[in-house]
């Protein structure tokens, strides 16, 4: 099975908030960038939005690679 692809976020955020993601990302023994999956995956789990599987998200994005 072929590792699926990542895409690449970049976005600024409040310094204050950024330290409470690392400390946050350290109780659990997570990367940052993992702790941010686990929110938005948990985030849309609790308000019922579908995350569609990697290959689907790629089709619809209209990219081809």
């Amino acid at each position: 099975m072929a590792a699926s692809k990542t895409a690449t976020l970049t976005f600024r955020i409040d310094p204050a908030l950024k330290e409470a993601l690392r400390l946050a990302a350290n109780l659990e023994h997570r990367s940052i960038a993992n702790m941010v999956e686990v929110l938005i995956r948990d985030y849309c789990e609790q308000r019922g939005i579908e995350i569609p599987p990697s290959d689907e998200a790629e089709n619809n994005s209209g990219v081809r690679s």
